[in-house]
């Protein structure tokens, strides 16, 4: 099968790692899957050298001829969206590339640009938390959902800002190679095992796989919304219908961490959201199904290296 070719078009003052951390993840992947999965080059009005925020340089391609054949078409964020957002030319040609591309997709402020195109009307899409509102205002009949990583909506994907590309381009690669390869890329990048594109972006970034089989899948679901309640092996088990033993062993070989390590993680996130939002530690403790206050505290420095107070103030300050 001949190589994906996936064209990411990388504005002056591109954000970087919108730009190469996708990119990193399908060359990994071809490396991963010991064939030419995906070809990647990077484009730009005029072509040439690309400065980017960071002052790292990249080498772009001029626009192609939208009539070559492609696969994917990936719009990187950063301020170089503004101006591309309002260049009749690179519109046109964003355009009429998506037209005859499988899928369009965008890292961060690069869905102002499909935005600007006409090509999200209608459609649910997520962007950088930070320019959620502006992309709402701007253009009233896109769906914006300021939550999930990333979305997907027809053959239209996009994320949220910055490492959130290469959530979404993992995401690309088990739509297309499968999850045993996806997986193996996040590991050999050292990057968040299938972090689910619903999983709300400012957050600790719960480093856990999936589980394939469909029990444990829709118990981890479960879980989510019961934090609460007794999320001991025991009660697991039972709920799993398994016995104890075989729970553990299971739990443990589809998501490389324990059942407890599981619980205790997806506690501390849920805390530190509602940390963020303003609730008070004892609060967030309660919600979340920790013993006591003092339990949250261990858990939340074990894991984020932070107090949940000294956590909460930063935020309450910067709002």
């Amino acid at each position: 099968m001949a190589a994906r070719r996936v064209v990411v078009l990388a504005p002056d003052q591109v954000q970087p790692l919108d730009a190469v951390g996708p990119i990193e993840v399908f060359h990994t992947a071809s490396l991963v899957s010991e064939r030419a999965a995906y070809s990647t080059e990077v484009v730009a009005p005029g072509g040439g050298v690309v400065t980017t925020r960071s002052g790292l340089r990249l080498l772009a391609d001029p626009l192609p001829d939208p009539q070559r054949p492609a696969d994917t078409l990936l719009i990187a964020g950063g301020e170089g969206t503004r101006a591309a957002a309002n260049d009749p030319e690179v519109l046109a040609w964003v355009a009429a590339q998506s037209a005859r591309v499988r899928r369009t997709t965008s890292v961060c402020t690069g869905a102002f640009v499909l935005a600007a195109a006409g090509l999200l009307d209608g459609r649910r899409v997520t962007t950088h938390w930070m320019w959620c509102d502006l992309l709402n205002r701007a253009f009233p009949d896109v769906t914006v959902d300021p939550d999930p990583i990333f979305v997907r909506d027809g053959n239209v994907w996009t994320s949220a800002g910055v490492t959130a590309g290469m959530d979404l381009a993992l995401a690309l690669v088990e739509d297309d190679l499968g999850s045993d390869i996806a997986l193996e890329v996040a590991r050999r990048l050292v990057v968040f095992v299938k972090r689910p594109g619903g999983q709300a972006q400012f957050s600790a970034g719960l480093a856990t796989q999936a589980a394939r089989r469909d029990p444990l899948r829709e118990l981890q679901a479960w879980m989510v919304d019961h934090l609460s309640e007794d999320l001991s092996v025991p009660a697991l088990a039972r709920r799993a219908h398994l016995s104890e033993r075989q729970f553990a062993r299971a739990f443990k070989a589809e998501t490389d961490m324990t059942p407890a390590a599981y619980v205790e993680a997806l506690r501390v996130e849920r805390a530190r959201l509602l940390l963020h939002d303003g609730a008070t530690v004892d609060e967030a403790a309660r919600a979340t199904g920790f013993r006591s206050a003092e339990v949250l505290r261990r858990a939340f420095h074990r894991r984020i290296g932070v107090a949940p107070s000294a956590y909460r103030e930063r935020f309450t300050r910067a709002a």
